[in-house]
């Protein structure tokens, strides 16, 4: 019987808020996820680390929708259309639970649509069903 070890999966978070970047980081920590995690600030920086290849190529993209520069609509739509890019899996992470954005953003294939939680223990519970998701399509 062989025993697979486990694939390494990159994952990149697109989000402009420091709070919630320490916060996915400490739910990470919690859910003993120990995937490399790259960080952009904003939709404009993400496409570019993934253009020019500056980080490992994700599997898995967590997207918030409100940021500067390109919100996370926008850069869904430009992951969606490039033929490279248009593979990774991408979950939204956001505070916005404005209809027109979540139909959008399943209208462009997202894997998952999570509202921010107010809490720290939901956010953990949110990450925990998250890898869990992933290690499935593992």
């Amino acid at each position: 019987m062989t025993i697979m070890s486990p694939k390494i999966i990159n994952i990149l978070l697109v989000e402009d808020d420091e709070v919630d970047i320490m916060n996915v980081k400490r739910a990470f920590k919690r859910n003993n996820i120990n995937n490399p995690l790259y960080i952009a600030r904003d939709g404009e920086e993400a496409l570019t680390m993934l253009r020019d290849k500056v980080v490992p190529f994700p599997k898995i993209a967590i997207i918030d929708i409100n940021m500067p520069k390109m919100n996370g609509i926008e850069l869904l739509k430009e992951i969606r259309k490039d033929e490279e890019l248009k593979i990774i899996s991408v979950f939204v992470l956001t505070t916005s639970n404005v209809d027109s954005d979540i139909i959008e953003a399943y209208n462009l294939n997202v894997a998952g649509y999570i509202l921010k939680p107010l809490s720290f223990e939901k956010f953990v519970e949110a990450v925990s069903t998250l890898n869990n998701f992933w290690q499935l399509c593992e």
